[in-house]
């Protein structure tokens, strides 16, 4: 049984690798310790000079593995435009209002795997863009169904710096999620142009909807398919720059990790009484499954959960082209031929776990064929 005991921690260790080594098995979880670890912060004692998501800190590499930075050569410095999630093979979710004045789609591209822009290391990878899909209600003006989709033109290895990110279905109970956190390489604040060059990060609290359409707080401009994360008296948010990237809980009592949220929009950057608005990605889930569905590239994504519903640059981005030449008519924005909507009945309930049940049926059928094999032995 010593025999036996050991092929089956090297079939467990196998198991565990692969997981880091492919994008098939589960979302949402990042690598373990001691790869990352999260930051606490304060109120107090805040250099907005210093930092970028306002009141944030330098994220470990590894720390968030779906977190993409999607840039465009005419962008100077660090070329970054917006942040996003990848949520599939080929597939980056990120906010509708990036493409505003985008030019020519082909010229996107995409880094994933990087925590610091202008070193982003063996780990990354660069993909570029094949297609990207706004959804057809995206209103530019009051910034409804802010959430669009890249298909990228090759699919992305995971590894331990490179993972899926989980998007919740409609089981999922989003207010009772209580450790959130949001990401990416925005400006430092209200009047700072310039992206930065770590990936950032900073907890934020969930603010109840009705609090944030309040008078004195957003005054009825906070759409029912929108998220608030942040603090009452402010001091830490997204900024120019985060747009697109994701708002991300950890589920109660687990390891994994859902992007509950889009970065959209905001009043200023970090103001009291003005917290990041987020697109819900809970809201937007049938629409994200059925588009992600019509690729024959892509398996069947673990964009979703099994267990609970609804993006910040805080704010448009629209002063980073002061940079861009020349200037060009802006290209059409893609709608899809088929008119989305943001649920679609007809797929019915489906659900998904992100709990790797495929490697416990792998674990579990090696098991059965290495208790066949010792059972043969012992019986020859």
């Amino acid at each position: 049984m010593n025999g036996l005991g050991l092929l089956v921690l090297l079939t467990v260790a196998g198991l565990a690798h692969g997981l880091w080594d492919n994008c098939g098995w589960s979302c949402g979880l990042r690598a373990p310790p001691p790869v990352y670890t999260p930051m606490a912060y304060s109120y107090g004692n805040v250099s907005y000079g210093l930092t970028r998501i306002v009141g944030g800190a330098n994220a470990l590499p590894g720390a968030w593995p779906w977190m993409v930075s999607i840039q465009h050569p005419w962008i100077g410095d660090l070329k970054h435009l917006c942040g996003g999630s990848l949520i599939g093979h080929q597939w980056v979710l990120t906010a509708a209002h990036c493409f505003d004045i985008i030019f020519e789609p082909s010229l996107l591209y995409v880094v994933i795997g990087a925590s610091q822009l202008s070193q982003p290391g063996h780990e990354a990878q660069v993909r570029h863009v094949k297609q990207v899909l706004i959804h057809s209600y995206y209103n530019s003006d009051n910034v409804r169904y802010d959430i669009a989709l890249l298909e990228l033109t090759k699919p992305v290895q995971c590894s331990r710096y490179i993972q899926l990110a989980c998007v919740p279905n409609a089981k999922l109970i989003v207010s009772e999620l209580q450790n959130c956190w949001i990401a990416g390489w925005g400006s430092t604040a209200e009047g700072v142009r310039k992206a930065s060059d770590h990936l950032q990060e900073a907890k934020v609290q969930l603010i109840n909807l009705k609090l944030c359409n309040s008078s004195r707080w957003y005054t009825g401009k906070i759409h029912t398919h929108n998220l608030c994360a942040g603090y009452p008296e402010g001091k830490i948010d997204t900024c120019q720059g985060d747009s697109g990237g994701p708002l991300m809980c950890q589920e109660k009592n687990s390891d994994y990790w859902w992007v509950i949220g889009i970065t959209s929009f905001g009043y200023g950057c970090a103001r009291a009484r003005k917290p990041g608005v987020y697109t819900s990605t809970q809201f937007f889930y049938d629409w994200i499954l059925y588009f992600m569905s019509l690729s024959s590239d892509e398996s069947f994504p673990p964009t979703s959960g099994a267990c609970s519903h609804y993006l910040t640059t805080s704010h448009p981005w629209t002063h980073y082209f002061t940079t861009l030449k020349p200037p060009q008519k802006p290209w059409p924005r893609l709608t899809p031929s088929l008119k989305p909507r943001p649920v679609l009945p007809t797929l019915g309930k489906v659900n998904f776990c992100p709990f790797p049940i495929k490697i416990l049926v792998e674990f579990f059928t090696r098991v059965k064929k290495l208790l066949q094999q010792i059972f043969e032995q012992n019986t020859s």
